[in-house]
Parts: structure tokens; C-alpha cells; sequence
């Protein structure tokens, strides 16, 4: 009978069975080790990504942690370790959902050449396609606006509302310093302005977003409110 000393013998340069088997756990552990190794800013931004397209399209209500898991291609664990809980979501999403406004009423211009003109028009034009609002909070209310559309003070919708607000308000102190120092005016508290032109776009958006409200009034609900806050900040229109 062949005995293994007798096999290693015959073929020199195999290896031992046991050192094949301890080879292959250790490639296995490494081929896991890669596939968990992942960037946390990066899961980070899938999970909140996802979360809003989701609650966009099926609502708040209608949409569970495995779900945000599977679309985002994570495990539903790193939702729970990164947030905390779905409601905890709200306050990121509000952020994200602030810099997306952002992105749009600025779009590729630099900030002190955007008149607000150009910026209220398109904060409206965003608010016309986009619904995460509504969906989120299920009251009637669309989206914050820089202002919030139809808030009616739901307490789910408050930590998105407040951290959608920081961060619109923010980008609204930094655009009227860059058109004033443009301009070279001045005599503007600024951080007064950017509160007032806030609430006042956020309470046009109730009347614009009302039901029936035609074309025609729409475009009036518009010009008012550009004229309104051009006027608070001594900036000329057309």
C-alpha cells in the first residue's frame, strides 16, 4: 500500500495536502476580507441616495430599512451602524435635499452672477418636479422651498425641514454678500434678509402649489416675489 511519504517521493513537487487545504482558508478569508472592505463615506452616500429616491417614489411610510439596504447594495446593518434609524435619516436627507435646491438655483454660474431672478425662478422650476417632500411627510406639503411648501408643522417632518432650511439659508446669506459686494451696495443685515427672503419664497409656494391655480397666476405668484426680494436687497429687475 502507498503510503503519503511514498507519494511525496514520486512527485516531488507537490505539495502536502494539508498545506493545499491551510492555502485555500487563507485565499478565502483574504477574497472576504476584499469584499468587505468598503468606504464609509461612500456607503454613507449610497444609503442616502437611495433613501431619497425611495421615499420620493413609494413614501415614507412605505419604505423599510431593506429596502434602502437593497437598493443602495448594502447590508441593512450599515444603515442601523451609519444613521442610527430610518427617522434618524430625515435630518440627512433634509441636508441633501437643501443642497440639491442649491445645486439647481445656482447651476454652473458663479454665485455673484446669479440675480435673484434667475435663482427664485429656479427654485421653483425644482420645486415643480420634485416631490421628496410630500412623500416624506404625507401632509399635503411638497417641498420646503427655501421656504417650506404648505409646512404644516408635522412632527415627522421636522428634522428634515429644519436641516433642509440650515442649509438653503446658509447658501441665501453667502448669495446676497456676493451680490452686494458685487455691487458694491451695502446698508442690507444680511442675516435678517436671507431669513425674510426664506419665509416670504416658502409661503409663496403655498399659493403656487395650490390646487386650481392656473398658468397665468403662477407666473404673477413669480414676478411678485422676484420683485419683492430684489427689492429688499436694493437689486434692480427687468
Amino acid at each position: 500500500m502507498a503510503t503519503r511519504a511514498d507519494e511525496r517521493r514520486r512527485n516531488p513537487t507537490r505539495a502536502p495536502r494539508s498545506v493545499v487545504r491551510g492555502a485555500g482558508r487563507q485565499a478565502a478569508r483574504a477574497d472576504d476580507g476584499r469584499a468587505r472592505r468598503y468606504d464609509p463615506a461612500e456607503t454613507r452616500t449610497r444609503v442616502l441616495e437611495a433613501a431619497y429616491m425611495l421615499f420620493s417614489t413609494r413614501g415614507y411610510a412605505g419604505t423599510g430599512t431593506a429596502d434602502i439596504a437593497r437598493e443602495a447594495d448594502v447590508s441593512e446593518g450599515s444603515i442601523f451602524y451609519h444613521f442610527g434609524s430610518k427617522r434618524a435619516l430625515l435630518s440627512e436627507l433634509g441636508r441633501l435635499h437643501g443642497e440639491k435646491m442649491i445645486a439647481a438655483m445656482q447651476g454652473d454660474d458663479a454665485l455673484a452672477d446669479v440675480t435673484f431672478e434667475v435663482s427664485i425662478n429656479r427654485c421653483f422650476d425644482f420645486c415643480e418636479i420634485n416631490t421628496v417632500w410630500d412623500e416624506i411627510v404625507h401632509d399635503g406639503s411638497e417641498c420646503p422651498g427655501p421656504g417650506p411648501r404648505g409646512h404644516t408643522h408635522n412632527p415627522e417632518a421636522e428634522p428634515f425641514f429644519h436641516a433642509a432650511r440650515e442649509v438653503v439659508m446658509e447658501w441665501t446669506r453667502q448669495h446676497l454678500e456676493a451680490r452686494m459686494q458685487r455691487d458694491g451696495r451695502s446698508g442690507v443685515e444680511v442675516d435678517l434678509a436671507a431669513s425674510f427672503i426664506f419665509a416670504l419664497v416658502g409661503d409663496s409656494m403655498q399659493h403656487y402649489f395650490r390646487p386650481g391655480v392656473s398658468d397665468g397666476e403662477k407666473q404673477r405668484i413669480r414676478r411678485e416675489v422676484v420683485r419683492f426680494c430684489s427689492a429688499a436687497v436694493q437689486e434692480p429687475t427687468r
